[in-house]
């Protein structure tokens, strides 16, 4: 098929010159100066330019029609609503001017064509074109940034959902930890110092609130429609906490801490049995068994999983920096973290 469209390539290159051979030909043969441009031209110009804006944006249509399956699935939690409802409105907004803008720019092209005799009037400016451009593009961009700002807000503002989970999530190269409370319900203070093969996230042994914490990697465990604190920290270098099924993203900075919230909507289960997200995996499990260059372990189909990434370039692995999230019912939560062993940090004295 390459080779086809290869050879496809070739013989339209072909063709184009030898018709530019043709022009050139009977230019001669009319002895017609090629600097000279006559109402024809013009005309067959113009045609051509309508004909290009036609075929620009058929493929600008296709383009979006193929790719909007490949994108990612609906929010899976409530905020990230809003955010899609902001991404779509930015979309239509932007895509919606690119097209009018280029629609109207080729059309002009042949509506304005050259004819001789005709003169080009010169306007330096329009008052009123100009200023209903700048008060369009004002009213555009003040609903883009008032939306904006005001998801922005709800999202980062602090909780007060006394019934809330607070989880920490702990970034190294290239390596991530979650922290889950025990039964007091409380995180332990950490203390960088204290970092060692022991004790790898830097637990403070002088505080007890720690002794029950628990941590767990590979994946971590989320309750459904319940709000989640997250509290960030990295040991290393800036490293970026992003959750591309949830919304979320916030940069893992050394030396603070910084918190991101939500509240899941959908279960793992639940996603899993989504339409698009099955058509989804049924496109990539197919692509997985069809690629020769793999194992025939590696061909096994997958499933769907929500994943923790780094969203920052951090160092040669940082493409392995992943952690799977699962969200669940509370009752399977908390039986998971049931089973959980806490850290049992015996305190210095």
């Amino acid at each position: 098929m390459k080779l086809l469209i290869l050879v496809g390539l070739v013989l339209l290159i072909i063709a184009v010159h030898q018709l530019m051979r043709v022009v050139e030909l009977s230019r001669q043969f009319k002895n017609t100066k090629e600097w000279h441009v006559s109402d024809s031209d013009n005309s067959f110009n113009g045609k051509l330019m309508l004909a290009f804006g036609v075929l620009f944006l058929s493929f600008f249509f296709w383009q979006v029609n193929r790719w909007t399956d490949n994108t990612l699935p609906g929010a899976a939690s409530v905020h990230g609503l809003k955010i899609d409802t902001l991404m779509e409105y930015n979309m239509y907004l932007v895509c919606s001017v690119f097209v009018i803008v280029n629609a109207v720019l080729f059309y002009f092209a042949y509506k304005y064509k050259g004819k001789v005799g005709n003169k080009a009037v010169f306007i330096a400016h329009d008052k009123r074109l100009e200023l209903a451009l700048i008060v369009a593009l004002a009213i555009m961009l003040a609903g883009i940034i008032i939306f904006g700002l005001k998801y922005w807000n709800e999202i980062t503002e602090r909780s007060v959902d006394p019934n809330k989970i607070v989880i920490e999530l702990y970034a190294k190269q290239f390596d991530w930890t979650a922290r889950y409370a025990g039964k007091d319900k409380v995180l332990g203070l950490t203390d960088y110092r204290q970092i060692d093969g022991g004790n790898s996230v830097g637990l403070d042994t002088l505080d007890a609130a720690g002794y029950d914490d628990i941590l767990v990697k590979n994946e971590f465990h989320i309750p459904v429609n319940k709000e989640i604190v997250f509290k960030m920290r990295s040991r290393d270098v800036i490293h970026s906490a992003y959750m591309p099924h949830f919304r979320a993203q916030m940069n893992c900075v050394p030396g603070m801490i910084t918190e991101f919230r939500f509240t899941p909507n959908k279960t793992t289960a639940q996603m899993r049995q989504d339409k698009y997200v099955v058509q989804l995996m049924k496109g990539i499990n197919d692509i997985r068994a069809n690629d020769e260059t793999r194992s025939k372990d590696d061909r096994e189909p997958v499933e769907f999983d929500y994943i923790l990434l780094c969203n920052k370039i951090c160092g040669t692995s940082h493409y392995n920096m992943q952690m799977k999230i699962i969200v669940e019912s509370e009752a399977d939560y908390n039986a998971w973290l049931a089973k959980q062993k806490a850290v049992k940090t015996i305190a210095s004295k």
